[in-house]
């Protein structure tokens, strides 16, 4: 299956106390798992920087990392932007394949 990031932005004030974000926390996976219940999750982050969360899963295809992600704005996120990733030593064999 393949892999994708998703970072997500967050609201102006959309971290409050932590048992609220919490709780705002659950109720966006138990959406995600209704609508997306072959979505596998493998990593849950929060970040310094540009985003707030990253989080790092495994879903069937595309049509459905874009439903994941429409999720997370339909749920409060400011912005959630999606990224399909390669395990290296994939790319390392990609890159044998195109040398010439």
């Amino acid at each position: 299956m393949p892999t994708f990031v998703l970072m997500t932005r967050l609201a102006p004030g959309g971290v409050h106390d932590a048992p609220t974000r919490r709780a705002l926390g659950k109720e966006w996976l138990a959406k995600v798992k209704k609508a997306c219940p072959e979505v596998r999750f493998l990593a849950h982050y929060a970040i310094l920087g540009p985003y707030d969360f990253m989080d790092i899963y495994d879903a069937p295809d595309v049509e459905t990392a874009h439903r994941v992600s429409l999720i997370s704005r339909t749920a409060g996120a400011a912005s959630a932007e999606s990224w399909q990733a390669l395990p290296y030593e994939r790319f390392l064999k990609l890159l044998e394949e195109v040398q010439p």
